[in-house]
């Protein structure tokens, strides 16, 4: 009887485990409000909401966010667009690793990156906040800096002393018509990721 539910214990461990590693956290940062939705510091939620649009996903509200689930592959992708404005994103990521119970090698925060060229594309496993206000909340939140994050290039085309104007603009005509393919391209990352790895994520689609 002691080897037999020993071995019911271990079963049922290792099938939650899988589970686990089966779900994947993707957070797209930006901040909540109509004067924002088409900025470049908003990235993160146009990338979600154009996935959403394309798998027929809806956003539900929830605590500290907007939810949507994404089978795919048999994973299971959480879409999250924290409604904490930008300078407190760690505060919806931290309550929904803990609540899903979600490794931090399995998420994946998407934000705009001022040192990358419009539409250009870095995934990497870690790094600093490069002064980004979003990852320096979730960096401090989390206590950690090791933690996938794809970055999306809005270039620095800015005069001195605009950066904020330019970051909270909307994007320009030349922009707009770029942009659905590059759109495109995050969907087919935030995919990959959960299938193929992020190493193999990072080697397929880096410098594209």
């Amino acid at each position: 009887m002691i080897k037999w539910l020993t071995q019911l214990f271990s079963s049922t461990k290792t099938a939650d485990n899988t589970d686990v590693m089966k779900k994947f956290l993707i957070i797209g940062l930006g901040n909540i409000g109509a004067e924002y939705v088409n900025t470049r510091h908003n990235i993160g939620f146009k990338v979600l909401d154009y996935m959403a649009r394309k798998e027929s996903l809806s956003f539900e509200t929830v605590k500290l966010g907007a939810l949507a689930e994404y089978k795919f592959k048999g994973r299971t992708f959480l879409l999250l667009k924290p409604n904490t404005y930008m300078n407190l994103s760690g505060k919806a990521v931290k309550f929904w690793i803990d609540k899903e119970n979600i490794p931090t090698e399995n998420i994946l925060v998407i934000t705009d990156d001022l040192n990358l060229s419009f539409g250009a594309i870095r995934i990497k496993p870690k790094g600093s906040d490069g002064g980004h206000n979003g990852l320096k909340s979730i960096q401090q939140t989390l206590n950690t800096s090791e933690y996938p994050r794809f970055r999306f290039g809005i270039s620095d085309e800015f005069k001195k002393g605009k950066q904020v104007d330019y970051v909270l603009g909307n994007w320009d005509d030349a922009e707009q018509v770029k942009l659905p393919e590059r759109l495109e391209m995050a969907t087919e990352i935030i995919k990959s990721f959960g299938t193929a790895g992020l190493e193999n994520t990072m080697n397929l689609f880096n410098g594209k």
